[in-house]
């Protein structure tokens, strides 16, 4: 009898073992090319560990599950829109696999994965793939058990919208790089800075389990999930681990490690003062400032606000270059004041609002208040313009 070692048939069992189990399936290519542009969008374009530039395919019976990690986010998209002739999994290069994806021009694909090559086979084209070693990519985990929240996709979505801009991108302070998640009983708010204005946005949960925690997420895991296409009344489920956050849609499921480190008592930064308080349309104001911050420059890299009975003015200069002013109605019956911001800094805070809000200041050396209905708040601090 021959050893097991020379039996090709063992041989070929075990190449199918090591580099993925036969697999085909027909797949919906627009769902397909949807959960390869999620997947690949936290994929690294450059790692030390090649392996985390490949996306798991996984075939089951009643979906294809795509599976990405970059060793502190993971997803695990799911794609129903699929007729699996035999189920499997392989593994093989993210970019390359949503490439050709991407670009057939079929209503459906044929995926076929056999001794380690994913066969992708087209109308009027065939593709390989040559794959990896699928035992040498690492789980990512699912949501089990019961979620200690479950928020509306439309609510959550904003949150995160109206937050994320204002996390710190490149600090040494680790924990301003994301996002601080308060969970109380009946109300979630997500606050993010980066040490010269804050942002704070609430939502009230469907569902709250457990007690109260806080957490920092990572702005990519957040980012992330804003980009997935979710139906807006659509449930998002939230499960808070010691050192991790999992996230579930319909469709995905993020997981993300959670930042270490203390944030900061954010409540000492927001003004308790603010004795001026005038009431402005969103997309007017919004509209000045971007008109006023065409003449600054580097250097003087501020927009000028007047404030009067008559309403505001929003100038800026450039020195050679020119100047710029305009002039905005608003409901104020306060004493003049006059104040200077980052244009960058207030724009961003103002494409997330809607309708009339309301902007609170003390005077020209201390931080202004941005507040746009009950769930939304912003602080920050002004620039001297002398």
């Amino acid at each position: 009898m021959e050893d097991e070692d020379q039996d090709p048939l063992f041989h070929l069992i075990l190449i199918r073992w090591v580099r993925g189990c036969a697999m085909k399936v027909t797949c919906d290519r627009p769902a397909l090319s949807d959960a390869l542009a999620a997947c690949t969008s936290i994929i690294a374009s450059r790692t030390p560990k090649p392996i985390l530039q490949c996306i798991r395919v996984t075939a089951t019976k009643d979906e294809l599950i795509l599976t990405a990690y970059d060793q502190e986010l993971g997803l695990r998209y799911r794609v129903s829109e699929v007729d699996t002739a035999r189920p499997g999994e392989t593994l093989v290069s993210g970019d390359r696999f949503f490439s050709i994806v991407r670009e057939s021009v079929d209503e459906s694909l044929a995926l076929e994965a056999d001794n380690g090559t994913l066969h992708i086979r087209g109308r009027d084209s065939h593709f390989q793939i040559f794959g990896q070693d699928v035992r040498q990519f690492p789980p990512v985990v699912d949501l089990e058990g019961e979620p200690d929240l479950c928020l509306r996709a439309d609510a959550l979505q904003a949150c995160i919208e109206r937050t994320t801009f204002a996390a710190a991108r490149e600090s040494t302070r680790y924990a301003i790089n994301g996002v601080l998640w308060e969970k109380r009983a009946k109300r979630l708010q997500l606050v993010a800075t980066d040490g010269r204005r804050l942002a704070r946005a609430g939502v009230s949960p469907e569902k709250s389990v457990g007690g109260d925690s806080d957490v920092i997420v990572p702005t990519k895991a957040l980012t992330t999930l804003s980009r997935l296409h979710v139906e807006p009344d659509a449930i998002i489920d939230v499960q808070l681990l010691p050192n991790q956050i999992i996230m579930r849609t319909p469709k995905a499921t993020i997981s993300s490690v959670l930042h270490d480190g203390h944030f900061p008592k954010y409540d000492d930064v927001i003004p308790k003062d603010c004795d001026k308080k005038l009431e402005i349309d969103a997309a007017e104001f919004l509209s000045a400032v971007k008109r006023a911050a065409l003449l600054s420059t580097e250097e003087t890299r501020g927009v000028r606000i007047a404030i009067s009975s008559d309403g505001l003015v929003f100038s800026s200069r450039a020195p050679e270059q020119g100047e710029a002013t305009i002039r905005q109605n608003a409901r104020y019956s306060g004493p003049n004041v006059e104040i200077g911001f980052n244009p960058t800094f207030l724009v961003e805070a103002l494409r997330v609002c809607s309708g009339a809000v309301s902007f609170e200041v003390k005077d020209g050396s201390k931080p202004g208040i941005l507040r746009c209905g009950p769930d939304f708040l912003y602080v920050v601090m002004p620039v001297n313009l002398s």
